[in-house]
Order: C-alpha cells, then sequence, then structure tokens
C-alpha cells in the first residue's frame, strides 16, 4: 500500500484556491452562436481544413486532419455553417488558422451516438477510433493520445497510471470528473490498459480530494475484474504533484532519465479526463469536440465547472458568468503555476483548456525583479534537481549551449522555482528562452 506520505523531493504549497468550485456540479454551457475552431490544439503538424465557407456541419463532423503520425484530428463543435477560415487568436500560440462556424441552434450530432461492443475490440482498434477521434491528452500537454499509446520497440511497457491529482490551484474540473463520472473513467482507463497490453494500474489522487477518492475506489470495485491489479493511491498534497515524472517517482519510485520519456521506465500516464474522452470514443464514437473546464477568480460573478463546446470565446464564457465588481487584470488559461495569460476575450477554449482564471487587479503580482540574493530556495524547491539560478545566469550571456548540457531542457516550466523566489526573478521564462536558444 502506498502511502499519503510519500511524495517527491523539492515542490512548493501555494494555496489552493479550490473552494468554492470544487464544491458546485458540472453543468453545460450556453451552446455558442459563434465558434472559432483553431486547426492545431495539439503537439504535432498542424490539421489542413477539409471544410470550405459555406459548408454545413455537424458536432463530431471532422473539419481539419493532417496526415503526419503526430497529430491529431479536429471536429465541429456545433451544428452551423462556415462563415470564414483564417488566422484568428490563439490561447498558445498568437493566431492560426481557424475554421468559424456559425450555430444555427439545432445542435443536431453529426455521429452515431449508439453504444458499441467495446468488448470485443482488439487494442490496435481502440488506438484507432481514439486517433480518429482526436483525443490528446488534457491535462494541458495536448500530446496526441493515440500516438502515446502506439507501441514503441524494445520498449516495454507493464504500468499504467491514471492522473488524478490536479495539483494546480483553482482548478477543479478533474475533481469534478471524478465525483459524477467515476465509472466512466475507469472504463476509460481499462480500455487504455487493453491498448497498451497491461493489467497492472493505478490511480493517483491527492490527499485534499478525499470525496474523489472514495468515489472511483467505488466505481473501481463495482468494474474491476480479476485480470486486472489496480490501485487507488492517496498522495500528498504538494505542488507539482500532478507532473508525470514526479508521479512515477512516488509511485514506482523509479526516475525518467533525463531527456526520456515515461516509457523508459515502463510506465505510461494518462489524465482522468483523458480517460473520460477515451472512454466516449470508444464507446460512443464520440469525437472530442466538447470538454469540463472550471471557471473561477475573484472578477468573475458566478464561479462554475462548465462543460464547454470547442471553439467557445471567453467572451461568450464571460457572457453566462457574468464578472464581479472586480475588473480582470488577468485572464489565465490554465492554472496560474503554468498557466498562460490571454491578451483578449476572443480566444477560443481549445481541447488543452483545464479552466480559465479571471483574478482582480488587486490579484495580480505587481511585484518588480530584483538582484538574487543567493538564498537557494529555487535549487531547494525544482522537483528536477536543477539550478535555476546557475541556468539563468548562462542565459544572460546567452552561453545556450552550456545551459543545455546542466540540463534546462529538463526543465518542465512548473514555476516552483519563481514561486518560491524572494527577489521575484521570472526564472521560468528564462528557462523558455534557454531551451529555445
Amino acid at each position: 500500500m502506498i502511502s499519503a506520505a510519500m511524495t517527491f523531493p523539492g515542490g512548493v504549497h501555494p494555496p489552493h484556491f479550490k473552494k468554492p468550485a470544487n464544491k458546485i456540479p458540472i453543468k453545460k454551457a450556453a451552446l455558442p452562436k459563434q465558434v472559432v475552431i483553431p486547426l492545431s490544439q495539439h503537439i504535432g503538424a498542424i490539421c489542413e481544413p477539409l471544410v470550405s465557407v459555406g459548408d454545413k456541419v455537424k458536432p463530431g463532423i471532422l473539419i481539419g486532419k493532417s496526415d503526419k503520425f503526430v497529430s491529431s484530428f479536429v471536429h465541429a463543435s456545433v451544428s452551423g455553417e462556415v462563415i470564414k477560415i483564417e488566422q484568428r487568436p490563439h490561447p498558445l500560440s498568437g493566431l492560426c488558422n481557424s475554421v468559424v462556424i456559425e450555430s444555427d441552434g439545432t445542435d443536431e450530432a453529426g455521429f452515431t451516438q449508439q453504444e458499441s461492443n467495446a468488448d470485443s475490440l482488439k487494442p490496435q482498434e481502440i488506438i484507432d477510433i481514439i486517433r480518429r477521434s482526436g483525443v490528446v491528452g488534457l491535462g494541458g500537454a495536448c500530446f496526441p493520445t493515440h500516438v502515446k499509446l502506439t507501441s514503441i520497440p524494445n520498449k516495454k511497457i507493464d504500468t499504467f497510471v491514471l492522473n488524478g491529482a490536479e495539483c494546480e490551484p483553482y482548478l477543479s474540473c478533474d475533481h469534478r470528473l471524478m465525483l459524477e463520472r467515476p465509472k466512466d473513467i475507469i472504463k476509460g482507463m481499462l480500455l487504455i490498459m487493453k491498448a497498451i497490453g497491461v493489467t497492472k494500474g493505478f490511480v493517483a489522487i491527492e490527499d485534499n480530494k478525499p470525496d474523489a477518492v472514495e468515489a472511483m475506489r467505488a466505481a473501481l470495485n463495482s468494474t474491476l475484474n480479476t485480470q486486472h491489479s489496480i490501485q487507488i493511491v492517496t498522495l500528498k498534497t504538494k505542488y507539482p504533484q500532478g507532473a508525470e515524472k514526479q508521479i512515477i517517482k512516488v509511485i514506482l519510485n523509479k526516475e525518467v532519465p533525463a531527456g526520456g520519456l515515461p516509457f523508459d521506465v515502463g510506465c505510461l500516464v494518462d489524465n482522468v479526463a483523458t480517460a473520460l474522452a477515451v472512454y466516449e470514443a470508444v464507446y460512443y464514437k464520440k469525437p472530442l469536440y466538447e470538454r469540463v473546464i472550471t471557471v473561477c477568480g475573484d472578477a468573475v460573478k458566478e464561479q462554475a465547472n462548465l462543460l464547454v463546446r470547442i471553439g467557445t470565446r471567453v467572451s461568450d464564457i464571460l457572457q453566462q458568468c457574468g464578472l464581479s465588481s472586480q475588473q480582470p487584470g488577468k485572464i489565465i488559461f490554465g492554472g496560474p503555476m503554468m498557466g498562460f495569460s490571454q491578451y483578449t476575450t476572443d480566444v477560443p477554449v481549445i481541447k488543452g483548456t483545464s479552466g480559465i482564471i479571471f483574478l482582480s487587479q488587486a490579484k495580480v503580482d505587481k511585484s518588480v525583479e530584483s538582484v538574487c540574493i543567493r538564498c537557494g530556495n529555487c535549487l531547494d524547491v525544482c522537483p528536477m534537481k536543477l539550478a535555476p539560478t546557475t541556468l539563468m545566469n548562462l542565459i544572460k550571456l546567452r552561453r545556450y549551449a552550456e545551459a543545455k548540457e546542466i540540463g534546462v531542457d529538463n526543465c518542465y516550466e512548473c514555476g516552483s522555482c519563481a514561486y518560491e523566489c524572494p527577489a521575484k526573478i521570472p526564472l521560468v521564462d528564462y528557462m523558455k528562452l534557454g531551451k529555445n536558444g
């Protein structure tokens, strides 16, 4: 049995800020009158549009595709007419070629929703369905799931970890999914395990979600068969506990090598929302055209966990949830530690959007960077055991090759170092610069 006391070296303890959103049930967002669907919502090749202006579409209809292996199909999220295909704001990458659809309000599905016999499917058939459905990692990385599940020669996977840690402050969409759809998530987990040919698995949840632990345990007990060995693991609440390398260290006591991936230590990790998307794709042939997000922060009137259509713009979400008396000083897609600030409310929800945080001016940190005092906090909290200030100094001198030699590429930009820095040095910005240098 793995106890809650087990954790990884480093990390920080920011305030959770998860209430009251973690107590609010999921509800469907209002259907937008128009959606803007970027043709890049994943790691890998950008899709080419398969529709033209004037075409009629329905939810689930394929509208973007790439023949490259590392890519993910894109589907319409509303019924209506394609009115534009043009460059539009993207929450992660400036401008992106996007399909703009005017909704007709009928919301007639463009796919067969009849339940299929998933038990009869072979592993490759499951992977093929996942690929056609455009499923990507919904924890934020957006890596195409069919690519992750495809076997690699000489890399034997023996363990699967379902990631329900949700360690970022403010976010509670995964928490709510585990409470409201635990059986479906477990069924999705079993499909993933079948696809990669493993019988040993873990469900990892931080100990600040005891109700989710109990819900997932009950679902597992009622669903599990004797062919599988799956444990619910309660982990100590600490950021970034949800990072896959940290979860693997805690559960399996294995360290993913520098520059490596989980399959290098025989493991694969997927988020609970991804497992749910796999379940819906395989059982109901439902493409990934909507997801649950958390809408929160002190500048929004009604906090919520919303089932939102991909391509819904921030302005439409604000119309539904409203602004509080505080005007937003910052709008963040994702969590406050690893999320991305937005410059316009025209940006749309994409597959990797786990939440939208509206912070008032009073909540925005306006601290000015000062001189490093050599306190060593950044070294203590770095979960990857890097030396952030040493890397920063090399990067300032444009000695990028040396920075790479001592591990800048191993930084996954969790933000722990910047959070703990008393000098308020934007260390993550330097790491990003060093990796691209």
